[in-house]
């Protein structure tokens, strides 16, 4: 027996449909990349199906898995990325909402911080986006960590930041992409189109000092 209702997967495959649309309108979801999903118990979230245009999303593209990542009564196959998004909910049981997307910014920061190991931001209005951050003067450390095709290593590599943060609010990975997310799919989407803005300061302001 399902730990939720029909409406509510109904629910969060409407707002995942939703979310695809726009990111793909803004080019965050180039070639079929990314993948959105929402938490609809304890033990089951609503995850994108591998390889949809997201853009072109309907609700036979959103399936239901564990948060083993194994797909839930159907034959569809969720992305191998699914098990970061279970990651997120396993160590966040507050998260209803992970987003990964694959906008320029995003990429190329990921590429020229990727020696650093992290994007520094600070002093900019906008961290009053992220929940728990009250003013500019905040200083917010956006980790960037090594890419793998091995989702039970990256997730590895991973583990330790999530593990040492009581509230983290994003990561990239070199050559990839962004994920983010938050308590619902409102605050995710706040909370990627701030990453998106800050990202791209950051990119515009090291092309004017150079």
């Amino acid at each position: 027996m399902s730990d939720f209702t029909p409406s509510q997967f109904a629910q969060a495959a409407r707002q995942i449909v939703e979310a695809g649309r726009d990111f793909a309108q803004r080019g965050w979801t180039p070639a079929t990349s990314s993948n959105f999903s929402m938490r609809l118990s304890a033990t089951r979230i609503a995850v994108t199906v591998s390889g949809r245009d997201k853009g072109q999303l309907t609700a036979d593209d959103v399936m239901v898995c564990d948060l083993e990542g194994n797909a839930v009564e159907t034959a569809a196959r969720p992305s191998a990325e699914t098990l970061l998004h279970c990651q997120i909910y396993e160590r966040y049981p507050n998260m209803g909402a992970v987003l990964h997307t694959h906008s320029l910014a995003q990429t190329l920061a990921s590429r020229l911080w990727a020696a650093n190991g992290f994007v520094p931001l600070a002093g900019y209005e906008l961290l009053k986006a992220f929940a728990g951050y009250d003013t500019h003067d905040a200083v917010m450390q956006l980790p960037v960590f090594n890419n793998s095709q091995d989702m039970r290593e990256l997730a590895q590599w991973i583990a330790p930041h999530l593990n040492a943060q009581p509230t983290a609010h994003g990561y990239l990975i070199d050559g990839h992409g962004i994920y983010t997310w938050g308590k619902d799919m409102l605050e995710a989407r706040r909370h990627l189109d701030a990453f998106e803005f800050l990202l791209n300061c950051e990119l515009e302001l090291r092309k004017m000092q150079r």
